[in-house]
């Protein structure tokens, strides 16, 4: 899936040679030519990286930036500025920016450094799961069903990982047996029994939906419903 970049530039011949730039590259773009209406862009969930001139009518870059961090907005942010002084550079990243390129630039520059932070933010994705309102962080092992924490055991964590992962798979209590505890015993199948059947005691509260299903005669599955 094509990585989506927003370009806020108030620059319109610059901002179409990006557009272009990056469109050629595979890239979704998405432009604002002006403050508010990058911002709008900004708070949605689906873009992976922000492209943000310093200098815009009305609202400065340094500003959109503050309003989408108050919001919750992690996106990556490469500002652009025609603003040479090492002052202003040190500014601009100490007010939280990820990047900084001075205009003019060259766009392979900006190309590179737009690659090395999608690359940076797809490891971080990576590591967090989602599903139905519960996530998971697989470096930390933190687990939350919406703003609740739930605490699991590495094993309960593993099994919810591999279901996520694998979604919408469904799975015989020998692959599970396989892939989650790493070996292949016909007496211990009853542990996974043991496992589903508590499982869902400790993620799913009253009136929250069910996710672990058991398909008779097949295996298990998460599934919404």
């Amino acid at each position: 899936m094509a990585s989506k970049i927003i370009l806020i530039e108030d620059e319109l011949r610059l901002a179409k040679f990006v557009e272009i730039e990056l469109t050629c590259k595979g890239y979704q773009v998405s432009i604002a030519h002006d403050g508010i209406t990058g911002i709008s862009l900004g708070r949605e969930s689906t873009h992976n990286l922000l492209i943000l001139d310093w200098m815009l009518p009305g609202i400065s870059g340094v500003e959109i930036y503050h309003r989408l961090r108050a919001t919750g907005t992690q996106l990556p942010i490469i500002f652009l500025t025609a603003k040479y002084d090492v002052e202003f550079r040190l500014f601009g990243l100490d007010a939280g920016a990820d990047d900084y390129i001075i205009k003019p630039f060259s766009i392979e520059e900006l190309l590179a450094r737009v690659r090395a932070h999608l690359r940076r933010n797809q490891k971080d994705e990576r590591d967090l799961l989602q599903f139905e309102y519960c996530s998971l962080n697989c470096a930390s092992h933190e687990v939350f069903r919406g703003k609740r924490p739930i605490s699991l055991t590495a094993k309960e964590f593993d099994l919810l990982e591999y279901l996520i992962r694998n979604l919408p798979q469904v799975f015989s209590r020998e692959q599970i047996m396989d892939k989650v505890w790493g070996y292949d015993f016909e007496d211990d199948y009853n542990v996974i029994e043991v496992y589903i059947r508590y499982f869902p005691m400790k993620i799913e509260k009253k009136n929250e939906k069910h996710l672990i299903h058991t398909i008779p005669g097949v295996g298990y599955v998460l599934r919404e419903q």
